[in-house]
């Protein structure tokens, strides 16, 4: 079976693609508005961009469902007020990360929503979630339109880590994060690791 991209319909792209490039990890992205709204939404089109300096980059789609057409909160709230918290989704938090993917009317905390609590960050405004053991304060690098989507790359200038989580020598325990990945449209608990060759 072979598919000429051009052929494809945006749904039917996104479908292969999401079932192929796997399994991703998830942004927990909390943000606020320039009316002091706080926001929280999962993106799983995410990885590092950077080593030095520590930059990561979130791909952020157009509105969907009810809100189709218009721009995510995400997107306007970082492209508002520069900065960002990307908070770690170990697979305990899972039910937590889902509702916070609904489409909620702007107004909405979604902290709040899904019973998570807020605490201040150290540089940046947008809140990290007290119940996440991994965040990193984030100021925007660049915003650069591709297609129907926004890549968001921002300088990650503090990074959190639980101390229950940190092993030492600046490793974190994933073991004990078991983080979650997005697979198509179903989630992954990553819970096996190993070294190679076997």
């Amino acid at each position: 079976m072979k598919f000429n991209t051009v052929q494809l319909t945006s749904k039917e792209m996104y479908k292969l693609l999401t079932g192929s490039v796997v399994p991703r990890p998830i942004a927990w992205v909390s943000t606020i508005s320039t009316k002091g709204e706080l926001n929280l939404a999962p993106f799983s089109f995410f990885t590092v961009a950077s080593r030095q300096p520590p930059m990561l980059c979130i791909s952020v789609g157009p509105g969907v469902g009810e809100r189709e057409g218009t721009e995510k909160d995400t997107l306007v709230n970082i492209r508002s007020q520069k900065e960002f918290v990307v908070n770690v989704v170990p697979s305990y938090l899972g039910n937590e990360m889902q509702k916070t993917a609904e489409n909620f009317p702007s107004h909405v905390n979604e902290i709040e929503v899904a019973g998570l609590t807020p605490i201040d960050s150290e540089i940046v405004q947008p809140k990290r979630i007290k119940e996440s053991p991994i965040h990193m304060e984030c100021k925007l690098e660049h915003i650069i339109p591709l297609g129907s989507d926004h890549l968001i790359i921002g300088k990650v200038v503090m990074y959190h880590i639980d101390d229950e989580y940190y092993l030492g020598n600046y490793k974190v325990n994933l073991e004990k994060l078991r983080p979650l990945g997005r697979l198509a449209g179903n989630y992954s608990e990553l819970d096996t690791f190993f070294k190679l060759p076997r």
